[in-house]
């Protein structure tokens, strides 16, 4: 499948303004990011985890979907795919993520203030 994989944070911009931008600024910034996808058609587990905790969101594309962010707050919203790339519209931004050259690529957008924070992660 195009998303299945285990991948380990290998760079990132705009952290920190995204996690300021998110009312998170006191969210570490130097951890090891390990991202976990199993996918099964339309079907997705996603799971992040970094050495203290972890969080993992079950979807299906094309449907509307209970998620979690990675604070622990639950919300509702429809899980989209166009051009092989994910579209998931979350409390305070918009994630994009797509895999490019095997690499899988997080855009997210933050709704008010308009920070770009983009995260590459490498296959392990």
């Amino acid at each position: 499948m195009a998303f299945s994989g285990k991948y380990e944070l290998e760079s990132q911009e705009n952290y920190e303004q995204f996690l300021e931008a998110t009312g998170l600024s006191d969210a570490k910034t130097d951890c090891k990011v390990i991202t976990e996808v199993v996918q099964d058609g339309n079907v997705f587990s996603w799971t992040q985890s970094i050495p203290t905790w972890s969080w993992t969101n079950n979807f299906t594309v094309g449907q509307e979907c209970e998620l979690v962010t990675m604070t622990g707050t639950k919300f509702t919203a429809p899980v989209n795919m166009e051009e092989g790339k994910l579209s998931i519209q979350f409390p305070d931004y918009h994630l994009t993520a797509y895999i490019e050259k095997g690499k899988l690529v997080m855009t997210c957008v933050t709704r008010e203030k308009g920070v770009t924070f983009t995260r590459v992660s490498r296959p392990i």
